[in-house]
């Protein structure tokens, strides 16, 4: 090995050892899997005791030991700052049953950012709405306040502006826009567990939010989602929906509106319990070093961090992203990721593309395909292919950004330390790319 080469021409990598591994788990998590696997009780059965025992509505005995998913629903909710917290299936599942619940339907549209994963857009297509793209901020990759109120129309019913990364949007100017013309708000917090907006739980600052248990997320039991509210009626709402329309009140067989079963599983709930109680301490250690990381790549050429606002009193970092500028820093991104990669430091680009240039928004292919914008529901006329180029600063972030894993920000200084020192000697040796072609198995972008 050659100590004056990137290692991916030859020469020996700036990092040997692994980050954090991710999921963190341990004694805990198998004790409470084990609880739940010995009761022989592994779902949460008692319809209605989550929302309802949150307003101390059961009666204490009535519906005898409390369950997992209802333990987890109230604790999350606590440490958001929200009164209720309904559990279900995804993240994904999350938000199409809070558009339901706000009364989302065909003829409406939903604006969302473009620069998300597909179910921020998704969902509202799974309620027969049509999702309508604004721009985000180029500084902060969350939705523009500006960009969301020129695209506001008299069909536009809910707003889904996405936490993006963990750090809470500009909610000050995007609640202002929505109360001017009555639109509703619904917060996506997939990656936000335990973040704030000026000192209040995300998630609780809208109509709703939802959040998302997915095995990436700072906070996982492999799968699950969980909306929050303050408001009980929409609470009890969701949670029909989640119970497949029951009613509170009235007989298990009784329907009262189009649901499913989207619930939890008791072993969800029962791991759900100790990453929770976690979640504290990781989020902390993932400030601290995102922001040591920060001043240590501060000044490279071509190394851009997003800002942190001061509103964003807590970040929970699900990813640390950096814009690269490949002219100032002198080689392509696909180059950089690769070399990035090969010094140790695992890496992404994130999106290819914004969601609009996907192969199903551009063919409208839908279900039933084409529907809601061409079966009669919508008198508006939309084309994805029109958004080309009105949304720049979403298609600038998915040429430019580098994405960092959360776990990576769980190890310490040394570990932030290697990440700057495999910048700078990628950029230390760029000329070595001078004619080379690096193989594309090897590009990541």
């Amino acid at each position: 090995m050659q100590l004056n080469r990137l290692a991916l021409f030859g020469g020996e990598r700036v990092r040997l050892q692994p980050f954090p591994a991710w999921p963190i788990f341990d004694q805990r998590e198998e004790t409470a899997l084990l609880r739940v696997l010995r009761s022989g009780k592994w779902w949460a059965y008692s319809y209605g005791e989550g929302v309802h025992s949150m307003g101390h509505d059961v009666a204490d005995g009535n519906q005898g030991p409390r369950h997992s998913v209802t333990e987890f629903q109230e604790a999350f909710a606590r440490m958001q700052g929200a009164g209720y917290g309904i559990g279900c299936a995804t993240g994904t599942a999350a938000l199409e049953i809070a558009l339901k619940a706000l009364g989302v339907g065909p003829g409406d549209e939903v604006i969302v950012p473009p620069y998300s994963f597909v179910a921020t857009a998704t969902a509202p297509l799974m309620v027969n709405a049509v999702p309508i793209f604004c721009d985000i901020d180029p500084n902060t990759y969350n939705l523009n306040p500006q960009s969301f109120e020129a695209a506001v129309t008299p069909r536009t019913k809910a707003v889904i502006p996405v936490h993006f990364a963990g750090m809470a949007c500009d909610m000050e100017a995007i609640l202002a826009v929505a109360s001017r013309h009555g639109v509703a708000v619904l917060e996506d917090a997939a990656h936000a567990h335990g973040a704030t907006w000026k000192d209040r739980g995300l998630g609780c600052l809208g109509e709703a939010g939802t959040f998302s248990f997915q095995a990436s997320k700072n906070m996982t039991a492999g799968e699950g989602g969980l909306i929050t509210t303050n408001d009980r009626d929409f609470a009890e709402l969701c949670e029909s929906y989640v119970w497949a329309g029951r009613k509170v009140g009235h007989a298990w067989y009784e329907h009262f509106r189009l649901g499913w079963n989207y619930r939890l599983t008791e072993f969800q709930g029962a791991l759900l319990l100790p990453q929770l109680e976690r979640l504290e301490e990781q989020n902390n250690r993932r400030m601290r070093n995102a922001k040591y990381l920060t001043r240590a790549l501060k000044g490279m050429p071509g190394i851009h961090p997003l800002e942190w606002p001061s509103y964003a009193t807590r970040h929970s970092f699900h990813i640390y992203i950096f814009r690269f500028r490949a002219e100032e820093f002198g080689v392509s991104r696909a180059d950089f990721l690769a070399a990035l990669a090969s010094e140790g430091i695992p890496c992404s680009g994130g999106y290819a593309h914004p969601l609009y240039k996907n192969a199903m928004f551009l063919e409208k292919n839908f279900y039933p395909k084409g529907c809601p914008i061409d079966c009669g529901h919508y008198d508006g006329k939309i084309d994805y292919r029109d958004f080309e180029g009105l949304c720049p600063n979403a298609e600038r972030a998915c040429r430019e950004a580098i994405w960092l894993e959360h776990r990576q920000l769980l190890g310490d200084e040394h570990d932030m330390d290697d990440i700057a020192r495999a910048v700078c000697k990628i950029h230390s040796f760029k000329e070595e790319f001078q004619g080379t072609r690096v193989a594309p198995a090897s590009r990541n972008s």
